[in-house]
Parts: structure tokens; C-alpha cells; sequence
């Protein structure tokens, strides 16, 4: 069986687990464990605070300081509401194309890595591959900072980390942050016959939400000169709003999820500071006024930390130096590089496929992408075999 062929039976096996972000992991980080195993490959994982989801990290070659880490995510997003045209869980071949939940975001890196083991075993490395497959990206990252606490321990670091997200084989210096947010409003439900005696609850989330809408238009009114972010401006985006009970009652809670994603070396604790403050002084009074009882909660539930392509020339160069593709660009969606950069890894994201492809039904990746990703193992497994 070819290189590639057998990398799409890999593929075939990871989009077959159902790993949407927050559930459990343990079927497909076995998979991936029991493969390296009959490889030789020991591996080790590290678990959220439940031990239900962990993190994957192996090392191939000598156990010396430097070299590389391949990192991907094993999570995807929901399939719920989206009309595929294939089992979004079973992976289907149509021509050159792939499709399946996870097949280009980021499944298919996966399985390129994987696909390579025998080829990074067979290599005579003198600095060593590290796979580290992190849990939860999806949703803000969640097993980054186990991941980065576990491997705090190892004795032999990486110099350089490729985050293999979908950049259509581009190297990726710098990408905006992401703050995952929680608006939760406690109002009081009375009958709709009088509703001034009654605290609604989605009234007060409107108000909040035209804060959050006034703030990204005098952002999007004020895009920053000479930026290369598309857009070049940070963005706020509603993804999800539910609340109250009958529409015969003043809604008596109401929720949304929102996120906000800064520039790089913006400060976007101030932002959602004054998101908070306006929530404090402007909306909560009103409520009070009618129940003690009443509330504006405005949680984050993860701060993802922007790339900055400060940190990135080491990761860029080496990219550059085995494909020869010397470009750097930004792009506005968030990875776990910014993690690994803070922690100060030289990182880049840079990987087979098309970001646009991700997150909508009938996802897919192209075997002439797979085919690129698993010649640049290869030619990750040379570099690393000269010293």
C-alpha cells in the first residue's frame, strides 16, 4: 500500500470518531496510541481536570533539545443543523475529493503525520520529530495549557512547532486572538398583561448586544492602515442567543454566546472590560429596580492567545528552508500556535487544505493536498536527518 494510500485509510479511520469538541476522547486517542505502539512509538497523554479528553505527545529520534513538533487538534465542530450530502462520519471519496467532519480542519494533517511515522522511523535522525496532538481547539484551546504544563517536564524541547491548520501551504506568521464569551441575564417573569412589573431579560441582552454592535462598527469604521488581517479591524460576532419562557410572560433569563477576536498586540481584556462596565452601569440598574434578584453576567470562558509573528522567524525559516515557499502571511482565525508562542516556541501554522472548507456541511480535503502534506514530512524527516 502507497504512502498516500495508506494515509487516507488513516483519515478513514479518524473522521470514523465522532470527536466534537467537549466530548470524550478516549476512542480516538486510542486509536492514534495503539497506532504508534505497533510503530514502536511510545507515547504520553495528558487529561482535563475530568480525565475524560487528553492530549497525545510521542517522540521520534534521539531525545535531544531542538528539532521539530508537529501539532494538531483531534476535536471538530458540530454537524448539528447542516444538511450533508455524506455521513458527515464517514469518510467519502468523490473524485479527489475527501469528505467527512474533520477531513481538511484538521484531520487530514493528522493523518499526514501519522501516515509519515514509518518514514520518520526508517529516517536516521539526529534531532528528533515531536507529536503533540492537543484536545478542544474548537472551543478556545482547552488543552493547550495541559498540554504546555506536560511538556514543561520533558527534558528535550522542541525549537520549532508547525501547527498544521489548513493554510493552503502557506506559512503563517501571526493570526488574530479569540475570547470566547458568555453573556447570562437573570430577569423576572411576570405576566405580559403589564410587563412594567416585570425584569425582561431579553430586553437587557438587546441592550448589551448593541453595545457589542456599536463597538465592532466604530472598529470596522477604523481599520488599521497597512495592516495584512482580513478584515483588518478586530470583530465581534452573536453566534448563539436563547432565552425566556412563553410569549405571554417578560423573559425571566436570557443567554448568548459571542466572541471577539483581537489583533495581535491588542489589549482585549480592556475591550470586554468595557463591555462590562456598561453592563454594570447602564443595563444591571434598571433591572434591580424591579428584583434585587436580577443579574448581567458577562463570562469568558477562554482568552486565545493571538500569533505574533514576533516570535515566528525560527518556525518560518525552517518551513521556508525545506519547501522553498519564502512568503508569510496572516489570517484572521485563530490556532494553538498563539499557545505555543506565548510559551516562547518559534511557531507557524502551516498545512494542506482550505480554511473555507471547514465548519460548513460537506467539508472536504483533496488527496492531491494530502499528497502535499506527506511530501513535506518528508521533507521535514530529511532536513532533520542531515543534523
Amino acid at each position: 500500500m502507497s504512502n498516500l494510500s495508506q494515509t487516507v485509510e488513516i483519515l478513514r479511520a479518524l473522521v470514523g470518531f465522532d470527536s466534537t469538541s467537549g466530548k470524550p476522547t478516549h476512542e480516538i486517542i486510542a486509536y492514534i496510541q495503539e497506532y504508534l505502539s505497533s510503530h514502536g512509538i511510545e507515547s504520553s497523554l495528558s487529561y482535563d481536570d475530568k480525565g475524560e479528553r487528553a492530549n497525545i505527545y510521542a517522540t521520534i529520534g534521539p531525545h535531544v533539545a531542538g528539532g521539530v513538533l508537529l501539532n494538531g487538534h483531534t476535536d471538530v465542530v458540530p454537524v448539528d443543523g447542516q444538511n450533508w450530502s455524506t455521513d458527515p462520519f464517514v469518510l467519502t471519496q468523490k473524485d479527489d475529493r475527501l469528505y467527512g467532519r474533520g477531513s481538511v480542519d484538521m484531520k487530514g494533517f493528522l493523518a499526514c503525520v501519522l501516515g509519515s511515522v514509518p518514514l520518520f522511523k526508517d529516517a536516521d535522525l539526529k534531532r528528533p520529530i515531536h507529536i503533540a496532538f492537543s484536545y478542544d481547539e474548537e472551543i478556545g484551546g482547552l488543552g493547550m495549557p495541559v498540554l504546555l504544563s506536560a511538556m514543561a517536564d520533558y527534558p528535550a524541547q522542541p525549537d520549532v512547532v508547525i501547527v498544521g491548520e489548513p493554510t493552503g501551504m502557506k506559512i503563517v506568521t501571526g493570526h488574530k486572538g479569540g475570547y470566547e464569551m458568555r453573556t447570562e441575564i437573570i430577569g423576572h417573569a411576570v405576566h405580559s398583561c403589564d410587563p412594567t412589573f416585570g425584569a425582561n431579560a431579553i430586553n437587557a441582552a438587546m441592550k448589551v448586544i448593541a453595545k457589542i454592535e456599536s463597538m465592532a462598527q466604530e472598529r470596522a469604521a477604523n481599520p488599521i492602515s497597512g495592516s495584512h488581517f482580513v478584515p483588518a479591524y478586530p470583530t465581534f460576532n452573536i453566534g448563539t442567543i436563547e432565552g425566556g419562557a412563553a410569549r405571554n410572560a417578560t423573559a425571566g433569563w436570557c443567554n448568548f454566546d459571542w466572541d471577539y477576536r483581537p489583533m495581535p498586540g491588542e489589549d482585549g481584556a480592556l475591550v470586554i472590560a468595557e463591555i462590562e462596565d456598561y453592563a454594570r452601569t447602564e443595563v444591571l440598574p434598571a433591572l434591580r429596580a424591579i428584583s434585587p434578584d436580577t443579574d448581567v453576567r458577562i463570562i469568558t470562558e477562554t482568552a486565545v492567545p493571538p500569533l505574533d509573528d514576533s516570535n515566528a522567524e525560527m518556525a518560518a525559516a525552517f518551513v521556508s528552508a525545506v519547501t522553498g515557499i519564502n512568503s508569510r502571511e496572516v489570517v484572521s482565525f485563530g490556532t494553538d500556535a498563539g499557545y505555543f508562542s506565548d510559551a516562547d516556541f518559534s511557531t507557524v501554522a502551516f498545512g494542506p487544505g482550505d480554511i473555507s472548507r471547514a465548519h460548513k456541511a460537506d467539508e472536504y480535503i483533496q488527496l492531491t493536498e494530502l499528497a502535499q502534506g506527506l511530501t513535506f514530512m518528508t521533507k521535514i524527516a530529511e532536513a532533520l536527518s542531515k543534523g
